[in-house]
């Protein structure tokens, strides 16, 4: 019988998604894949998640691509690689940029390996902590391969064309000191899992409409026109106002916390 590949705990609103394969160094088989997206389809559906913490059990994050496991079945690569329309994602693409589905920030905590497949998930959460030593790669290249899992639509946003292209091209591994160089990770901690269960925690005091409306409005106005970028501020923003949570954001601001009040689920964004 097939372990569970991945482990989902909802605590205080907030999802801890754990990659489950540790004696495989959370190496993405066809069973790995299907269940993140799974997960990402559960976890978007959840209008009182507040906040996705993922990270691997073990001692990584996740290595990248079960090569072996996923060559046995000729119908594997068929499976990952298939897209009914060329511009959605198919299900290698989804691990990384279903992230960006989730209303609710999404947040790795990066240890050990971060190789090929696992740096693309990492790659589409919306913020990264890192051990200074952990392993990262876009390993792709040495196996003469390309990365197409997704993690080119982030690396557009967080790195210079050059850079993304030398680590493609080389396949080098580098630390996480050197990617918080590089931009690829939002901090570097001795103890990403407790950082990011802190930085959640922080938002739990924020209106989750709000906090969905900011990651919608900068995900949507990063690239593109001004215009639309104006626009959907004005748009979000009559949204959010329109909600309770942004009353009861402002009651809670003026009032002691024994009378503060519970926030009601987010939007649907």
């Amino acid at each position: 019988m097939t372990e569970q590949r991945v482990i989902v705990e909802i605590t205080n609103h907030i999802a801890h998604v754990k990659l489950n394969r540790a004696d495989k160094l959370n190496a993405l088989d066809m069973a790995m894949f299907i269940a993140i997206r799974s997960t990402i389809k559960q976890l978007r559906k959840n209008r009182t998640i507040r906040a996705v913490i993922v990270s691997g059990n073990g001692d990584d994050f996740c290595s990248g691509l079960d090569v072996k496991s996923i060559m046995k079945s000729p119908m594997s690569m068929v499976k990952l690689l298939f897209k009914a329309l060329p511009w959605r994602a198919n299900l290698a693409q989804v691990v990384s940029t279903g992230w960006q589905d989730i209303p609710a920030p999404v947040i790795c905590a990066i240890h050990g390996r971060c190789w090929g497949g696992g740096l693309q998930i990492a790659l589409g959460a919306d913020f990264r902590f890192a051990t200074p030593d952990s392993s990262l790669s876009i390993l792709e290249g040495k196996w003469g391969l390309i990365p197409d899992m997704g993690g080119t639509v982030a690396l557009r946003d967080l790195i210079a064309i050059d850079q993304a292209k030398k680590l493609a091209m080389t396949a080098e591994m580098f630390t996480g000191q050197q990617a918080l160089a590089l931009n690829l990770v939002t901090q570097v901690t001795e103890t990403p899992l407790a950082d990011a269960q802190a930085f959640a925690e922080s938002l739990l005091v924020q209106s989750p409409d709000a906090v969905a409306a900011n990651k919608r409005l900068y995900n949507k106005s990063w690239q593109g026109s001004k215009g639309w970028a104006l626009f959907r501020e004005s748009y979000y923003q009559i949204r959010v106002m329109m909600g309770k949570n942004m009353q009861r954001k402002v009651y809670n601001q003026t009032h002691d916390a024994e009378q503060q009040k519970a926030f009601l689920p987010r939007k649907k964004w």
